[in-house]
């Protein structure tokens, strides 16, 4: 009698763990998750033009700012706020619309400010906001080299300004040499690419193209770095028409990205830094995990994925960022530090502060945006 009770609870949900996880947050709860990390990191940086100094001072427009700056937009469109607004034209205004590195630069990381540029003169038509950013990817346009992503992070630096550039212009040159540089990031960069289609992920850069291998012997697959190609295709995908050249192939990367990622989740809903090795540095992450989050839900929302399928992963994974990484401040635990492999910016911890706070918040509202949409 005592086993068929056990059995008729587990089967309607009462004793299965999980069974709460599955319920998807109220949509309240996911904005009040993004407006107290947020608010935390408001309040620390009052001054967006305020240069960044860790090992050393840098501008406040690099790429880990301008991920940020991502995330806040996309929280503005969840929660139209005007401060919000007023702060990301305030840090444009503060570096003069310009570029770490100048409009010369072929750098992904100097271009990654573009896109929340591009995104406040669509609302603003300023001239000034966009001149730079459009004079810099004009440049790549015009030149005949494609080898400049040498790093799986370049992917999501810099295709969405090509793509948002594509469709304010109505000219596919911007989304040709798109390809052409992703395309050498896939199957060239390294000897044969990047890209491992036999595992549907990616080596950050060509010092992980095999022989190199995990402790375990498994390949190297770091987890922020294919957080970062996920979020450049669900952008690029987002942005470009549906007749937009080579489409198809970013939906399909899209789509294999997603099956080999869903398996890897761990049991407390976090994706470990080593996506193929869960003992080297195995352990909470945050940031690859809301870039997956991000990634899936968007999916599903956009019509790419079976909800039914991968909505109990999304739930799963927002509710392990929220009660293990979101403090009772707004401030983010379990956050890698900058880098490029599973060692960079251990140990983690709950509440360590990583070299800088700001990507890691720009992953978790990038996530929230897309996970509030969820029916």
């Amino acid at each position: 009698m005592k086993k068929k009770i056990i059995c008729l609870l587990l089967g309607v949900g009462l004793l299965n763990p999980l069974a709460k996880a599955q319920k998807l947050p109220a949509k309240k709860e996911v904005l009040e998750a993004m407006t107290r990390a947020n608010n935390y990191f408001m309040a620390k940086w009052p001054d967006t033009g305020k240069p960044i100094v860790t090992n050393k001072t840098r501008p406040s427009n690099i790429w880990t700012r301008g991920v940020y700056y991502e995330g806040l937009m996309a929280l503005y469109k969840t929660d139209a706020q005007k401060r919000y607004y007023d702060y990301a034209v305030a840090w444009g205004d503060a570096h003069k619309w310009g570029l770490n590195g100048g409009v010369k630069t072929r750098h992904a990381d100097n271009h990654t400010c573009g896109q929340t540029y591009i995104d406040l003169y669509l609302i603003d038509k300023k001239e000034e906001r966009i001149h730079d950013i459009k004079a810099s990817m004009d440049s790549l346009v015009k030149s005949s080299k494609s080898s400049d992503w040498t790093w799986i992070d370049a992917l999501q630096m810099a295709m969405p300004v090509f793509a948002k550039l594509g469709v304010i212009y109505k000219d596919n040159a911007y989304y040709e040499k798109m390809y052409d540089m992703y395309n050498h990031s896939k199957t060239i960069e390294g000897g044969k690419g990047l890209f491992n289609p036999e595992d549907g992920l990616w080596w950050r850069d060509k010092d992980f193209v095999p022989p190199y291998k995990e402790p375990n012997g498994q390949d190297c697959y770091w987890a922020r770095g294919n957080g970062w190609v996920v979020a450049a295709l669900v952008k690029v995908l987002e942005i470009m028409p549906k007749n937009a050249p080579h489409r198809q192939e970013y939906e399909k990367m899209f789509v294999t990205m997603i099956k080999a990622l869903k398996p890897l989740q761990r049991e407390d809903g976090l994706w470990n830094v080593s996506l193929h090795d869960p003992n080297n540095y195995g352990g909470k992450e945050m940031t690859g995990t809301a870039l997956f989050t991000y990634g899936m839900a968007w999916g599903i929302n956009h019509g790419y994925l079976s909800a039914k399928v991968y909505k109990p992963v999304i739930t799963k994974a927002w509710a392990a960022m929220v009660k293990d990484c979101v403090h009772t401040d707004g401030m983010l635990g379990w956050v890698q530090g900058t880098g490029k492999e599973p060692k960079d910016g251990q140990p983690l911890a709950y509440d360590k502060i990583p070299d800088f706070e700001d990507y890691g918040l720009g992953c978790f509202l990038l996530a929230g945006s897309e996970v509030i949409k969820l029916k």
